[in-house]
């Protein structure tokens, strides 16, 4: 039994992400859904279709993924997730979406905490470099020259 996946998040967000995961794994079609928060919508709008998504997702524990902790669709979400059958992640980013992905048939708890994992270590400082092959000049380099014609 795996777990299912809803992303609430500001349009066209939930979607693309949704659009992503497919991309690799494109077998979890059913199980990773997407609402998109529009601007032109009320909340109560959002979470009437939040509801009915989540319905459409069948009785399995559910990982709720939502983009800004404390912006609209965090707060629709969690008027959705009840604890115990439902969790409610904020600060989606595609690397936590595809960890979550990969590990869908563990446990909810488990699940929860492997999404939290792979969205930390999806973000991090990467230093420039030359490209592979190549060697830096500095322009204090003596075996440079800049011909002009």
């Amino acid at each position: 039994m795996n777990n299912r996946i809803l992303i609430i998040a500001h349009a066209p967000l939930a979607h693309a992400l949704r659009q992503c995961a497919l991309h690799v794994f494109p077998e979890c079609e059913r199980e990773v859904r997407a609402v998109d928060v529009q601007p032109n919508l009320s909340p109560e709008e959002t979470l009437q279709m939040a509801r009915i998504t989540m319905h459409e997702m069948g009785p399995n524990p559910v990982l709720v993924l939502s983009d800004v902790f404390g912006a609209t669709p965090c707060n629709v979400a969690q008027k959705l997730v009840d604890g115990v059958n439902s969790r409610l992640l904020a600060g989606v980013n595609l690397p936590m979406l595809l960890r979550a992905v990969t590990y869908r048939h563990e446990e909810l708890d488990a699940l929860v905490i492997k999404a939290m994992a792979g969205g930390n270590q999806g973000v991090m400082t990467v230093a420039s470099t030359a490209p592979q092959n190549q060697t830096r000049r500095t322009t204090r380099d003596q075996n440079h020259h800049d011909h002009q014609q």
